[in-house]
C-alpha cells in the first residue's frame, strides 16, 4: 500500500500512453481529471492485487468510445461517480477498490480520479496488460469472467445498466448506446471477487507505467536517449523511423479507424512503414516484412522526446520512432490469439511473436 500523489500521476500518464499502443483516450485529459481529483480530494491509495481480500467486490472503471471524441467532448468528471453508484445500488453491495480495466491514456486516469473523489483505493491492475478496442478483449474474458452488469453513463446523466449473456454482447449493446451518447462514455464494468482478479488480471500494470513515465522524465535531465530507457523497461525492439506523410483517420461505429504512413529516415530511408489503427496500432509492415503486429503493442514515440503519439496524436510531418513490445503471455495462448489476433480483425497475416520476426531478421535489431 502506497500514496499516489501528483508527481506519480505525471510519470503514469506518460506510460499507459505507451502501453496503450495508440490507444486509451487523450493522456493529457486524463491527467488533468486525476490531478484535480487530488487537489480536490487528497492522495490516492494504490494497493498490490495481493493486498485485495479474496471477497472483496471489486469493480473496473474507464471510458468507452473513440478517442477522437474524447478531444472535444471531454467528461465532466461525475459520470464515473454515477456509474459506481448505480453499480452498488444494482448489485446491492459496496465496492471495495477500483482497477483500470485496460493501460491507456485516459483509462489508467479514470480509476485514479474516482479513487479520490470516492476515497476508494485503486488496485495495481488491469485486464489487459496494454489497451484493446472491444470490451471482451480482457484477461478476465479468457478466464470466462462476466463484463456484466455494467453500467455507462454520460455527462448529461444518462444511466444505462446492463446484463447480457455474455461479454460479446456486452460490446454490441455497448458500443451502440455509446454512439448514441455521443461517442463517447463512462462505464464501471468486470465486477468481480478479489480472488478472481488475482487468478485473471496483470499484475503491477500501474507500476510499470510509472516506471516507463519516469524514465521518459528523467531521459531530458540525464541526456540519454528516452527510447532506448523505454526499450529497456518493456522488452522492446526499435522497429523504424521515419517521417509521418500520411494519416487516413475516420471515426465509425464508436472506434476511430484509419492507417498512418511513415517514411523511413536514417537507417531506414528508402522504406516506408504502414501501421494500421481501431482505436489502438494493430499491425505495422513495410512493403516486403511484417514488422509487429496484435496482441504484441506498437507504440509511436516522439523521435527527439520519446513521448507516446496517439492515433487521434498522429500528425503529418511528425519524426517518430515506432517500437514493437512483447504482450503478455496470456494472449499467447489460442484463445487469447483467436480474441485479439490479426485474424480476428480482418487482417490477412498470422501471429508471430515480435521478438521471433526479430531473430529471424523481419525487422531490425
Amino acid at each position: 500500500m502506497r500514496q499516489i500523489g501528483k508527481q506519480e500521476i505525471e510519470d503514469i500518464a506518460i506510460g499507459a500512453a505507451v502501453l496503450g499502443t495508440g490507444g486509451g483516450g487523450d493522456p493529457y485529459i486524463g491527467k488533468l481529471m486525476a490531478l484535480q481529483a487530488v487537489e480536490e480530494y487528497g492522495p490516492i491509495t494504490l494497493l498490490s492485487v495481493e493486498e485485495v481480500p479474496d471477497d472483496a467486490l471489486v469493480v473496473a472503471s474507464g471510458g468507452m468510445g473513440a478517442p477522437t471524441v474524447l478531444i472535444e467532448k471531454i467528461p465532466s468528471g461525475h459520470e464515473v461517480a454515477q456509474t459506481f453508484q448505480s453499480l452498488e445500488k444494482y448489485m446491492g453491495k459496496e465496492v471495495f477498490a477500483t482497477y483500470p480495466i485496460e493501460a491507456g491514456g485516459i483509462n489508467s486516469m479514470l480509476p485514479l480520479a474516482l479513487a479520490a473523489q470516492l476515497r476508494l483505493p485503486v488496485v495495481d491492475v488491469d485486464g489487459m496488460g496494454r489497451a484493446f478496442p472491444e470490451l471482451q478483449m480482457t484477461t478476465f474474458y479468457l478466464d470466462g469472467i462476466s463484463a456484466t452488469p455494467m453500467v455507462l453513463a454520460d455527462e448529461k446523466g444518462n444511466v444505462t445498466i446492463m446484463d447480457t449473456i455474455d461479454n460479446s454482447w456486452t460490446e454490441r449493446i455497448a458500443r451502440s448506446v455509446t454512439v448514441q451518447k455521443g461517442g463517447s462514455a463512462t462505464c464501471a464494468i468486470y465486477p468481480m471477487l478479489g480472488k478472481n482478479l488475482k487468478e485473471s488480471g496483470i499484475h503491477s500494470i500501474l507500476q510499470l507505467e510509472e516506471e516507463i513515465g519516469r524514465a521518459i522524465r528523467l531521459a531530458k535531465e540525464t541526456n540519454v536517449d528516452p527510447v532506448k530507457e523505454v526499450l529497456k523497461l518493456t522488452s522492446g525492439f526499435e522497429l523504424f523511423r521515419g517521417k509521418v506523410v500520411d494519416v487516413d483517420r475516420k471515426t465509425e461505429g464508436g472506434w476511430a479507424r484509419g492507417v498512418a504512413k511513415i517514411e523511413g529516415l536514417q537507417a531506414y530511408k528508402g522504406e516506408n512503414l504502414e501501421i494500421r489503427f481501431q482505436n489502438e496500432h494493430l499491425l505495422a509492415r513495410t512493403k516486403d516484412r511484417l514488422l509487429c503486429v496484435t496482441p504484441d503493442l506498437i507504440a509511436v514515440l516522439d523521435a527527439e522526446t520519446g513521448l507516446p503519439i496517439t492515433t487521434e496524436g498522429l500528425r503529418y510531418g511528425a519524426r517518430c520512432v515506432v517500437i514493437g513490445m512483447p504482450c503478455h503471455p496470456k494472449w499467447r495462448t489460442e484463445k487469447g490469439i483467436e480474441t485479439v489476433g490479426p485474424r480476428y480483425f480482418r487482417y490477412d497475416a498470422d501471429y508471430i511473436p515480435v521478438e521471433q520476426l526479430v531473430e529471424k531478421g523481419s525487422v531490425a535489431k
